[in-house]
């Protein structure tokens, strides 16, 4: 007998998004189609201007498709109103930036239960599932600290866990190593290394190729088309392309 079948927790079909800037019009994807099954680990690369940005967007809710459908964990979200695309991102979807995000003079712990407030999940509960996922990226410790006495790449194990917090059928990454040196960058990435050899589906925008390296498949924008998608490596082992 076969294992089961891998779920589809992400299907872009013939997506396009233009935008008008005075009179010209700027077409940011151009017929962009991708499926992401659960378990995988995607970096999306591109230059400045590819559509990698604008996709990300899309596949966070934050934008609509100008054309073209889209689900998610296997609701078609294209269509939906603003309250029904906050619930469908607070229900299904966890967010790490660039930029951290945290509330500065508030503890990790009460971070982490942030969204788990808009969810209304009871109070027990969130703070189980915060110290569950502060332990998950290794910083149970240091739940009572304010993030302002955390460093750098602490704060982003905060952003982690609280995109985890929310148990997400997607973990979405934009640039989360962009404002990290060297070391740190690693120590993120080992951890997202880590969370998806446990199942976590995380897509990845970046356009550090060392970065993408850790991702085992990475799909590469250029001009609002995907001209690139290639598996192998992981870990950030084979940086070969995919035959």
């Amino acid at each position: 007998m076969s294992g089961p079948a891998a779920t589809e927790v992400v299907r872009l079909t013939d997506i396009t998004k233009s935008y008008q800037m005075g009179e010209e019009t700027v077409h940011a994807l151009r017929g962009a189609s991708l499926s992401v099954q659960s378990g995988e680990f995607v970096a999306i690369m591109g230059s400045s201007g590819s559509g990698k940005s604008t996709c990300m967007h899309i596949l966070g809710c934050l934008d609509r498709p100008s054309s073209g459908s889209y689900a998610l964990d296997g609701e078609t979200v294209q269509d939906l109103g603003k309250d029904q695309l906050a619930d469908i991102r607070n229900r299904k979807l966890g967010f790490v930036f660039q930029g951290f995000n945290l509330l500065s003079r508030t503890s990790a712990l009460e971070n982490v239960e942030l969204p788990l407030v808009y969810g209304r999940v009871p109070a027990t509960e969130r703070r189980k599932r915060a110290l569950e996922a502060l332990s998950m990226v290794g910083l149970a410790e240091r739940a009572g600290h304010l993030s302002n006495q955390l460093s750098g790449g602490q704060q982003q194990r905060v952003a982690i866990a609280r995109a985890l917090a929310g148990r997400p059928a997607l973990i979405l990454a934009d640039e989360p190593t962009g404002n990290l040196d060297s070391h740190m960058s690693e120590e993120i990435m080992d951890i997202f290394t880590r969370l998806n050899s446990q199942g976590i589906t995380i897509i990845m925008v970046t356009h550090e190729p060392d970065i993408a390296a850790y991702a085992s498949r990475r799909i590469t924008f250029l001009d609002g088309c995907i001209v690139g998608d290639t598996k192998g490596g992981g870990d950030n082992g084979g940086q070969g392309e995919a035959a």
